[in-house]
C-alpha cells in the first residue's frame, strides 16, 4: 500500500504517464471521486491548438501543469487551501494576479511559494535555494499592487490563501518561461531521462522522483578546466567542493533524506542503483570553479525488483511502500 506521503504527493503530482508530446494537457479528476485519475481532454487539446487561452475554476486544493486564466470563488469560508503548480525540468512558472478581491484586514491571505511546501517539509530545501526561507514568499496583502507578478527559481511552485466571505476571490494567469539551466526539479513522471549541468555557479542543484526508482548514471563530468579533468581525492568525496549525492527518504525535503551514495570521479559508463524509497534524489553540488554536469536516467521500481533485493539495493534504509 503507499505511504500517506506518496498519497499525499501523488494527489498533487500530476501523474503524466503518455508521450511527452501528449502529457502537457492531463487533468486531474474531479476531488470527489476515489481515486486521483487522469483526463486527456480533447476539449482542451483542441483549445490550445488554436491559441486560446485556457480558463477554469480552481478547488481549494488543487494541481495545474498546464498555462492558462484561473478563478477561485469561495462558497464558503476556505481556511486551509493551496495550489500546486509544475511544468517540465526546463521551465519556470509565472503567476499573475488578474483580480483579488480578499479581506485582509479580516484574516483572508493570498501567498505565492517560490517551490513546494507538504507536511512542513520545503522542495528545494533551505540548503537549495538561492534566496532564504522567508524571502521565498510573496503576500499579496502585505504587496498588494507593488508586486502582481511573480517567477518561481524552478519548475514548481504554489499558493496558500484563506477566504472567509462567500464570494470573495481571485483570478490568476499562469504562464511557463523557458529555463535555460534547470537546477531544482520535481519530475512530474516516474521514468525519464535528464541531463544537469551547472556552469560556472556555486550553487546546489536537486532532482527529485517521488517513486522508488532504478536510477543509472551513464555520464558524470566534475572540475573540467580548460578540457582537462582535475585530479580528485583517492579517499570519499570529503573535502570535494564539486560532487554528486543519491539521497533517499519518505519526505520532500533533500535536506532532511538520508544520504545513499556519493560521487566525486568524473566518468563516462554505467553507474545504477536501485532505491526503494519513497522519494529518490540526484543531488549536485557545484562550487562554481568549473563546468559541471550528470546524465542519468530513472524508472519506477516494480513489484518483482522492489522484492528481489540485490547488491546493490538500499531499500533497507528506506520504508518501501509496495
Amino acid at each position: 500500500m503507499p505511504s500517506a506521503f506518496q498519497f499525499q504527493c501523488h494527489f498533487v503530482l500530476i501523474f503524466l504517464a503518455a508521450s511527452k508530446g501528449e502529457t502537457r494537457y492531463l487533468e486531474v479528476r474531479d476531488a470527489a471521486e476515489d481515486e486521483p485519475f487522469l483526463l486527456l481532454s480533447e476539449d482542451l487539446k483542441r483549445e490550445l491548438s488554436a491559441g486560446k487561452i485556457y480558463r477554469r475554476s480552481l478547488r481549494c486544493v488543487d494541481m495545474l501543469s498546464i498555462e492558462g486564466q484561473f478563478t477561485f470563488t469561495a462558497d464558503q469560508p476556505q481556511l486551509h487551501c493551496a495550489t500546486f503548480f509544475i511544468g517540465d525540468p526546463e521551465e519556470l512558472i509565472t503567476i499573475d494576479y488578474d483580480f483579488v478581491n480578499i479581506d485582509c484586514q479580516g484574516g483572508d491571505f493570498l501567498k505565492v511559494f517560490d517551490g513546494w511546501i507538504l507536511k512542513g517539509e520545503k522542495f528545494p530545501s533551505s540548503l537549495d535555494h538561492p534566496l532564504p526561507t522567508s524571502q521565498r514568499y510573496a503576500d499579496f496583502c502585505e504587496s498588494g499592487n507593488i508586486q502582481r507578478s511573480i517567477r518561481s527559481s524552478q519548475n514548481v511552485a504554489m499558493i496558500f490563501f484563506r477566504i472567509h466571505q462567500p464570494g470573495n476571490g481571485f483570478t490568476i494567469t499562469v504562464k511557463k518561461n523557458v529555463n535555460l539551466f534547470p537546477c531544482n526539479v520535481i519530475s512530474q513522471t516516474p521514468s525519464g531521462r535528464f541531463t544537469m549541468v551547472i556552469p560556472h555557479q556555486h550553487r546546489n542543484c536537486s532532482f527529485s522522483i517521488i517513486y522508488p526508482v532504478v536510477i543509472k548514471i551513464s555520464d558524470l563530468i566534475l572540475g573540467r578546466l580548460n578540457g582537462l579533468f582535475l585530479k580528485k581525492p583517492s579517499a570519499g568525496c570529503a573535502g570535494v567542493g564539486d560532487f554528486v549525492e543519491l539521497l533517499g527518504g519518505t519526505g520532500l525535503d533533500p535536506s532532511k533524506m538520508f544520504p545513499l551514495a556519493d560521487l566525486c570521479h568524473s566518468f563516462h559508463g554505467s553507474a545504477q542503483m536501485k532505491i526503494g524509497c519513497d522519494n529518490t534524489v540526484l543531488r549536485m553540488v557545484s562550487s562554481g570553479k568549473h563546468i559541471n554536469r550528470v546524465t542519468f536516467e530513472y524508472h519506477q521500481l516494480d513489484l518483482q525488483e522492489t522484492e528481489n533485493r540485490k547488491e546493490n539495493s538500499i531499500e533497507e534504509f528506506c520504508f518501501p511502500s509496495i
